[in-house]
């Protein structure tokens, strides 16, 4: 076997040209349009193919620096925060909480599943656990984060198991999700609720998934002037800084002996920056402007969704196929029945309860993304969605929140639980 691995630059290259090939086969393929695929996975998996067939055929192992794909999703992250408005947040309440019971409920039906699967099979229940919600909705961390525990239990390759599961679940979750929510708008909603609501309509937010998709929207973004360059430029400048204070802000829950994720510092201080601003005032040429307008949110979007496609052209051509060889049947069996739930649970419990609106397709193909993958998929596939149809405001707040806050702690909790009773 012959190790071959690219530094962060060039793993960043090849991320870029996944997003390329990826845009034109979206455009060229009736599929992938027609399902809500987005770009990053349609381009980043033709190069996890690539690796897959130089790794089984030519014993090559290419390996790629994940240090500028860390840099990535904090970026993204930070312009989510931005989009924290109170005052939309509060409007969304209601939906949160019925999220939060939908997750719980999700998170114990992918622990109970497989565990039923393995005792009618005959195999260690463990083999379940490890492809449960640690591998599903906890991902690859919380897989890396448990194997020891796994291990310890009597799971020999706890790590091997729980990361492939993991990986089977990104692909899942990020290929079921748009056509999940397409199958809904099409079969389940009324040109009336296809219209935007007034809580929908926020210029400021709307970013690249309110217009893109039509001719006018796209004329409207084409400039070369030196105020359209330097706009830009601020917005970077803005999720920079606000990066950088994140990274502090993380440290210091880091010694609370809580886990939260690495870019929950930025994601916070963000959302207190663009708040604290909103009860800013200034006068500007005799007039007195909310200081929130200096943030200049439609550029700080469009910034965010640029480094969310390329963490996730990234991380797909991180990903390790082969891992997938190795799995025995019940891991097979498991991991199916995993996706087939999400999909009916979505399609048949989440929609109805979530409202039944256009809000609540979003949000299902978001809920496929953090419940088979990780909250990067999940905002990829309501981009897609977006991108498609028209931009809403309610998801980008709720799935990030409750990605950030409340699914690690749930799935941890619910974790010990069920390793406890076994």
């Amino acid at each position: 076997m012959v190790s071959f691995e690219l530094d962060m630059i060039q793993t960043a290259g090849i991320g870029a040209l996944a997003l390329i090939v990826g845009m034109i086969l979206t455009r060229k393929v009736t599929f992938l349009q027609k399902f809500c695929v987005p770009s990053p996975v349609s381009g980043g998996i033709i190069f996890s193919l690539i690796t897959l067939i130089l790794y089984s055929w030519f014993g090559i192992e290419v390996s790629f620096n994940a240090t500028l794909s860390g840099a990535f999703m904090l970026a993204f992250f930070t312009s989510v925060g931005f989009q924290s408005d109170l005052k939309v947040l509060k409007k969304g309440g209601k939906l949160l909480v019925i999220m939060l019971v939908l997750l719980v409920v999700m998170i114990a039906m992918q622990n109970l599943m497989p565990i039923g699967i393995t005792r009618l099979m005959g195999v260690d229940p463990l083999i379940g656990m490890a492809a449960g919600s640690i591998s599903m909705t906890g991902g690859h961390g919380t897989a890396g984060g448990f194997a020891s525990v796994l291990e310890s239990m009597g799971l020999d390759g706890a790590g091997t198991i729980g990361m492939a599961a993991a990986t089977f679940g990104l692909i899942a979750g990020s290929m079921i999700g748009g056509p999940l929510a397409e199958r809904i708008i099409r079969t389940k909603l009324t040109h009336e609720q296809m219209q935007p609501q007034d809580e929908d309509i926020d210029p400021a937010m709307a970013g690249i998934e309110s217009d893109e998709a039509s001719p006018t929207g796209r004329t409207k973004r084409i400039s070369t002037n030196e105020q359209e360059f330097q706009q830009y430029a601020k917005a970077t400048y803005c999720i920079i800084l606000v990066m950088g204070g994140g990274t502090i802000l993380s440290w210091l829950f880091q010694k609370t002996g809580v886990t939260f994720p690495t870019y929950f510092g930025a994601l916070i201080l963000a959302a207190i920056v663009r708040n604290t601003m909103g009860f800013i005032s200034y006068k500007d040429e005799g007039k007195w402007e909310k200081a929130e307008k200096l943030l200049d949110m439609e550029r700080i979007i469009s910034v965010g969704n640029i480094c969310l496609s390329m963490f996730l052209g990234m991380a797909m051509i991180s990903l390790r196929l082969w891992e997938l060889q190795s799995l025995a049947l019940p891991l097979v069996v498991i991991l199916i029945s995993q996706v087939l739930m999400i999909a009916l649970f979505v399609y048949m419990v989440a929609f109805p309860l979530l409202g039944r609106n256009y809000d609540a397709a979003v949000l299902c193909a978001g809920f496929c993304g953090f419940g088979l993958g990780a909250t990067p998929n999940a905002m990829a596939n309501m981009s897609a969605v977006c991108y498609k149809y028209r931009y809403t405001v309610k998801p980008f707040l709720i799935v990030p929140i409750i990605g950030a806050m409340f699914a690690d702690l749930i799935n941890t909790g619910m974790i010990t639980l069920f390793l406890n009773l076994l």
